[in-house]
């Protein structure tokens, strides 16, 4: 009984070795503190932060599917992930987010590049370090039985366009046809609503596709019918090859020059790119997101804004957020051209590094095939 006893014990003590020595020992945080083991892991470290370095984005208007990805990324815990508590700011008409992050109230900033420009001519050392708009959502966009088919067709038009840094690709494209824009065509200022085009008191005006586009065939006619897209003519400033670069994502170089700070920015990247690649698949959840802020647009208009946007991003052609040089020169061209800046950008206008390494800690597919839309319903006034 006694030596039962004993090697029954010693049995015990054996397999207790054992197990202890199948348990895998916690493998030791790399060199550099918590931002490296961040980097190491591929921003899924959270669990491992001591605590989160809190982080400040500026949007360039007020919340909706616009910035869609940044409000999912939030919701998803993407921020969470890359030890990041973060803030959004919605923008507005009195908002300029290049003053916002230039004066410390944000760290990132979102904007239309040729803004960005300005503001660095202006001696305000921003710089761009992700370009998630590939492609301008500006159009010029007429009625079918208008016959205007082509910018060529403009000539002689009252052709109505957002003033005030919005008209630049309209002018260009004036000018690769030869129309001048003071003698050829009669420019109208358009407020921000499409009735001057659904009132017939214009022949052509701007509409963004993800926005006024939208308003459009949100509206009855005589008959109580809603307009539809075969109604339309609609100029592509992409097609044309005068479109500029929209909403990209910039901070202060002095806010760069910190090491520390290189580091978050490479992070807020990898978490706002996974925001974007989860609006790409989940447009009903990313509906969901931008509507707990509570915007006045509806379901149906912001899932058509989410479509629309969409498609700015996707197919990227060599990861989201990456510049692609030709378009940003095209960009300061148009912006030279018409006065937006004086001189050419220089270098510095904008870095790839950061949006390149937030790339390599992503799994999944960062450029995306085409886009294939959902389904949208949309009714009279976007109810």
């Amino acid at each position: 009984m006694r030596k039962s006893l004993w090697i029954m014990s010693a049995l015990l003590v054996v397999i207790a070795l054992l197990v202890s020595a199948c348990a895998a020992p916690a493998a030791p945080a790399p060199a550099g503190g918590e931002a490296a083991a961040t980097e190491a892991a591929g921003g899924e470290a959270a669990a491992g932060c001591e605590s989160k370095d809190p982080v400040t984005l500026q949007l360039k208007w007020v919340a909706q599917a616009q910035f869609a990805g940044y409000y999912a990324a939030q919701g998803e815990g993407f921020y969470d992930d890359e030890c990041l508590e973060i803030t959004i700011n919605p923008g507005g008409p009195d908002i300029v987010p290049e003053q916002v992050v230039a004066g410390g109230q944000a760290d990132f900033g979102i904007n239309f590049v040729p803004s960005l420009l300005s503001a660095r001519e202006q001696g305000t050392n921003l710089v761009n370090i992700a370009q998630v708009f590939e492609r301008s959502a500006m159009r010029e966009i007429s009625w079918k039985d208008t016959g205007i088919e082509s910018p060529a067709d403009l000539a002689g038009k009252k052709v109505a366009v957002w003033f005030g840094g919005n008209e630049f690709e309209l002018l260009a494209t004036l000018a690769k046809y030869g129309i001048d824009k003071d003698t050829g065509v009669e420019l109208i200022q358009q407020p921000f609503d499409m009735n001057l085009l659904i009132e017939r008191q214009v022949d052509a005006a701007a509409a963004m596709t993800y926005n006024e586009l939208a308003q459009v065939l949100e509206t009855p006619d005589k008959d109580g019918n809603l307009y539809t897209l075969d109604q339309l003519n609609v100029i592509d400033f992409n097609a044309e090859g005068t479109a500029m670069l929209q909403d990209g994502v910039f901070v202060t170089e002095e806010w760069l020059a910190d090491a520390a700070n290189q580091d978050i920015a490479s992070r807020f990247l990898r978490a706002s790119f996974k925001g974007w690649m989860f609006c790409r698949d989940n447009v009903d959840k990313c509906v969901d997101y931008v509507l707990e802020q509570g915007p006045a647009l509806p379901r149906g208009h912001q899932t058509w804004m989410m479509n629309e946007v969409n498609k700015l991003i996707w197919p990227s052609t060599a990861g989201i957020g990456q510049m692609d040089a030709a378009l940003f020169e095209q960009t300061a061209g148009i912006a030279q051209q018409y006065g937006i800046i004086a001189n050419p950008p220089g270098e510095g206008a904008y870095v790839t590094d950061y949006a390149a390494a937030a790339l390599e800690g992503i799994d999944g597919d960062t450029m995306g095939a085409d886009y294939q839309p959902v389904e949208v319903t949309l009714t009279a006034g976007g109810q």
